[in-house]
């Protein structure tokens, strides 16, 4: 490496230390190792007003623009002759690689589902009644409703007549867990 040009030299110096991490954290992530028990490695920045997903400085990041940076400036040596453009290419593509990792990650955060239950979700909603509901509060029932795409089945208590099993309720209040629910 010694006969190459300064530039050149410096962009392989960038590059190589910069790929070897990528494959590292690369295969961290996808064993699962990648997370660490209380030692962050990622500048503590409070951007969490913004509406990033992540944080902008971080290893990840930086890793990303280097691997940009040093690989295109490793690609375009001999294509571009002034080596002000050169490096204002790569620090482009190393910018680019940041971005194109902000995109990624914006997508895959949009497959991320949740589908943790809270009783004031079934407020609203329709069921059937299981088992029957005594009328004006005199005892409880059980009611089959679908929530964030699974079905459960819940204690329910009526203020009107009584409600038979097979009947169509809708949840009208709930009281603590228990729903309050009227016939459709």
């Amino acid at each position: 490496m010694e006969h190459l040009e300064p530039l050149l030299r410096s962009f392989w110096y960038v590059a190589i230390p910069a790929s070897i991490i990528f494959l590292i954290q690369t295969i961290m992530t996808f064993t699962g190792t990648d997370a660490m028990d209380g030692a962050e490695a990622d500048f503590d920045s409070d951007l969490s007003d913004t509406p990033t997903p992540f944080q902008l400085f971080s290893l990840r990041n930086l890793i990303n623009f280097l691997l940009g940076f040093g690989w295109s400036g490793i690609s375009f040596y001999d294509v571009i002759e002034q080596r002000w453009l050169l490096v204002t290419v790569a620090l482009f593509f190393g910018l680019l690689f940041v971005v194109v990792f902000f995109i990624i990650i914006r997508q895959i955060k949009k497959l991320a589902e949740d589908n943790s239950f809270s009783f004031a979700q079934a407020e609203g909603k329709t069921a059937e009644v299981y088992l029957r509901i005594p009328g004006n509060k005199g005892g409880a029932g059980k009611v089959i409703i679908s929530i964030n795409g699974s079905t459960r089945e819940l204690t329910a208590m009526t203020e009107g007549e009584e409600i038979s099993s097979g009947a169509m309720v809708r949840v009208v209040q709930i009281n603590q867990e228990i729903l309050i629910v009227e016939k459709i």
